[in-house]
């Protein structure tokens, strides 16, 4: 039978700025058989919050870091810790984003003549250029990966870039193809269909078997966007 999961945790503050009157977020724990333990959070600042804590010093026994929108997966080594272990330490983490300068940086060049770059003007109010100074103006972050290799869900710090995907959403995306949707930004590793809003397009390859890791972004990643000349 499966046990039941771990009651919910502390309150952990995310933020040590927040203002006092802010929401506290909270951690509710399911064990995953042995070998791993999901940690379900209250928001996408909550995960990088505290993916951000746990990377810079993994728990004794924990091999490997699974962000999502709304929950953090650790693998661990069930000959070196067990589930209990990993759910106490973590419990009494207060995980605060303040570890930006330890974490790997990368800038993405991109020319921005995007089919979609107007449109995204005039759902902002900012105009091409102006999406263009915000796309490039703010430091990104790696939140997490998915859709295809490669691919990072990346979120920054201007809210004015939020905007919906395509009613209709192409059959192809080229690879490079640099876009918006939502809240996130990212970059198509390889042609695919596609809903996001594209800005424009890079020539470095988000996914290469041939590099060590493949994947040129990864959770945690810093991303800073650099308008080039076609």
């Amino acid at each position: 039978m499966t046990a039941a999961p771990t009651s919910t945790a502390a309150p952990v503050p995310v933020d040590a700025a927040a203002p006092p009157e802010a929401p506290v977020p909270t951690m509710r724990f399911l064990p995953c058989a042995d070998v791993g333990v999901l940690v379900e959070l209250e928001s996408l600042a909550d995960v990088l919050a505290l993916h951000e804590a746990l990377a810079g010093d993994l728990p004794d026994g924990v091999v490997d870091l699974v962000p999502a929108a709304r929950t953090l997966l650790l693998h661990l080594d069930p000959g070196r810790t067990s589930v209990p272990e990993v759910i106490r330490a973590v419990s009494e983490l207060r995980p605060t984003r303040r570890t930006r300068s330890a974490a790997r940086s990368v800038e993405i060049p991109v020319v921005y003549d995007g089919p979609d770059l107007d449109v995204v003007g005039e759902l902002t109010g900012l105009g091409a250029r102006g999406v263009v100074a915000a796309h490039t103006g703010q430091l990104w972050t790696v939140a997490f990966t998915g859709f295809t290799a490669g691919f990072g869900y990346l979120v920054g710090e201007d809210d004015r870039l939020h905007v919906p995907r395509r009613a209709t959403p192409r059959v192809s995306v080229p690879a490079g193809a640099v876009a918006l949707a939502g809240e996130f930004s990212g970059v198509y590793p390889k042609a695919s269909p596609g809903g996001w809003q594209l800005l424009g397009r890079t020539p470095l390859e988000m996914w290469d078997l041939h590099r060590d890791p493949p994947a040129l972004l990864s959770p945690g990643t810093r991303v800073r966007f650099v308008e080039v000349d076609a």
